[in-house]
């Protein structure tokens, strides 16, 4: 028996821990104790499948109206069949709010109920022996694979398609300009070519090893992580080639259990399960095959990740969008009302959020890990949205005030910093990942309050600049993970285990979004100091490494080619190289890995009925 693929939920990646699922060998004639106790969970799970849908998926006859506003805009194609509609919205009708919670209360009793006889049934089952234990799993699984066999039958619905603004172009007119983003795309062609050569199917390549590399963020080691990561990245360089091959791959071999678009319809259904909460706050990892969830536990006591469940907005609602199925839409909508009627410390969210009891866990309040892209998708929402979903964009402003009120500061020597916020204590400290803020605010800065789009320019530049200084300050110009603002300590790392860079893009987006928005030559200057310091300490002869100190001169390589560097931190190089006619940011939304996302312009949509549409 093979351990089963866990696959992580969204969200920028922080670093990974030794945490993966245990093992089930095949010589012991007895099952131990961590095997009986998955056995357990597996068999509650069919028991949560069954019967979870009644409560985390509302019925339309039981449940009061929730006039959420969005769906005419963000899915006006839906089939009426799957919610009743007025006027373009949905409607979830029912007497009265009291009768609402009782039957709601009702139904988790029943979960509850149902969730004791099958660990009690499963308990039985354990007193036989392993082979009828094996017999009997499989003969569930089977049934799974059965019944997702008949579904994979079933065409998608034809759906409007926008029209695709700026895949291509961009090309340069300035011969200095060419000639750094042909070297841009020099470096992706040696990224790719040596995972082609020495890590194909793996989820990330091991460059001077020269073999395949997986951590347990990906689930298995065989899920072509930087495949799928990398496509569009090859798509807008125009390595066609590259691109066919990583596609081919994809359809044959990434196996959700089918063209682009179908696999993404697969994935996101075996993700659902992992919203089978109590709360209807999603686990941060989900089982692919037996719809078990889990969460890291580190994690305050096994909590839910702000920038993990708040970081799945977009790609669900364009999914509903893509497939005319507003299940996407109405979980991720459902965390966002539940996330509105939630006290907030300071007007800022916690990091940390309890899946069962819907209760915050440590007050810890970050922009960079386990925060940030939290914010950034309340902002994208509303762009994705064609800048009509009001509610992310007050949710963004209410957000945005409160960091600048509690988390921003400036150094003694003048540097803009995001520090932390950490149990009614600010600490003077800014990760790597948070200076994606910078081109946060700059791409804010339209639509803000009170008309502040000037203030938003210039604290995005604020912190921009510091982000550099994070680099200018190292030996090799190249940022470590965190550095702190202590005294005479700015803008440096002073922990050993906070040195190092492992090919991260915060920095080089933050500077393409401020080119985009100024035309300020010296981001242009800042990323192409950057991709020489990349070239010069990062590559070795079987692709790209993170360096484990960047304050040394003679750097040691941590022998990890991350697939975020092929799909984020080469594209905004190439990007920030490029004419803006290349993904136009009226009609483009990026996710928080970079992957493109059309604006839904409705006027600006074709109803396609054609299967091959990707």
């Amino acid at each position: 028996m093979t351990t089963p693929a866990l696959l992580p939920l969204s969200g920028r990646r922080i670093p990974p821990l030794n945490l993966g699922p245990p093992s089930f060998p095949h010589h012991r004639a007895t099952l131990r104790l961590s095997e009986k106790f998955i056995l357990l969970l597996i068999l509650s799970a069919f028991i949560t499948l069954c019967f979870g849908a009644f409560f985390f998926l509302p019925d339309s006859s039981k449940h009061k109206r929730f006039d959420l506003g969005l769906e005419d805009v963000l899915i006006p194609h839906v089939d009426a069949g799957k919610g009743a509609k007025h006027s373009g919205i949905f409607l979830i009708h029912g007497p009265d709010e009291h009768r609402h919670r009782e039957e709601e209360e009702r139904l988790r009793n029943k979960i509850r109920a149902d969730h004791e006889k099958a660990l009690e049934e499963a308990k039985e089952k354990l007193k036989k022996s392993r082979e009828e234990i094996r017999a009997e799993i499989q003969t569930e699984k089977n049934k799974v694979v059965q019944e997702m066999k008949i579904r994979e039958k079933k065409p998608l619905p034809a759906v409007p398609i926008p029209n695709l603004i700026g895949t291509h172009g961009g090309d340069p007119e300035d011969n200095d300009l060419r000639e750094k983003r042909e070297k841009i795309k020099e470096m992706m062609k040696h990224a790719w070519d040596n995972y082609r050569i020495y890590g194909w199917g793996h989820n990330e390549l091991r460059p001077i090893a020269r073999k395949g590399h997986s951590t347990n963020i990906f689930g298995t080691s065989q899920m072509g992580a930087t495949i799928v990561d990398a496509l569009d990245t090859l798509y807008i360089m125009g390595l066609h080639d590259e691109f066919r091959d990583g596609q081919k791959w994809i359809e044959n071999n990434l196996d959700f259990s089918v063209i682009f678009k179908i696999k993404a319809v697969q994935l996101a259904e075996k993700l659902l399960p992992a919203f089978n909460t109590p709360t209807g706050i999603p686990w941060a990892m989900v089982n692919l095959k037996s719809g078990v969830g889990r969460n890291w536990g580190w994690a305050s006591a096994g909590s839910s990740i702000l920038a993990e469940f708040g970081t799945l907005h977009m790609e669900f609602v364009h999914l509903s969008y893509l497939t005319g199925n507003p299940i996407y839409y109405k979980k991720v909508m459902h965390i966002r009302k539940l996330l509105q009627k939630m006290d907030r410390p300071n007007g800022l969210y916690p990091n940390y959020l309890n899946p069962r009891t819907g209760r915050w866990g440590q007050y810890h309040t970050s922009v960079g890990g386990l925060g940030d892209s939290f914010y950034e998708y309340l902002l994208k929402a509303w762009l994705m949205s064609d800048k009509t979903d009001h509610e992310a964009r007050k949710m963004y402003d209410d957000a945005v005030e409160a960091i600048e009120k509690h988390l921003i500061r400036k150094s003694r020597g003048g540097l803009t910093f995001i520090g932390e916020w950490k149990n009614g204590h600010l600490e003077k400290k800014m990760g790597h990942l948070a200076c994606f803020a910078g081109g946060m605010f700059v791409l804010g800065a339209d639509g803000s309050r009170m008309d502040k789009a000037g203030h938003y320019l210039e604290l995005g530049a604020e912190i921009a600049r510091t982000c550099h200084e994070s680099y200018d300050r190292t030996a090799l110009k190249l940022g470590p993970e965190s550095f702190k603002f202590d005294g005479a300590v700015e803008a440096v790392a002073v922990r050993q285990a906070e040195k190092y860079y492992i090919l991260r893009p915060e920095v080089i987006e933050t500077y393409w979004y401020l080119w985009r928005f100024t035309h300020d030559p010296r981001y242009r200057e800042w990323g192409w100091e950057a991709a020489l310091a990349i070239e010069k300490y990062c590559r070795v002869s079987g692709g790209f490494s993170g360096v484990k100190d960047v304050y040394s001169s003679t750097p040691t390589h941590d022998d990890v080619q991350q697939s975020f560097f092929l799909a984020e931190t080469l594209k905004y190089l190439y990007l920030l190289f490029s004419g803006d006619d290349l993904l136009p940011l009226d009609h483009w939304v990026f996710n928080t890995e970079a992957h493109p996302l059309p604006v839904l312009h409705l006027a600006n949509t074709t109803l396609s009925r054609n299967p091959a549409v990707r």
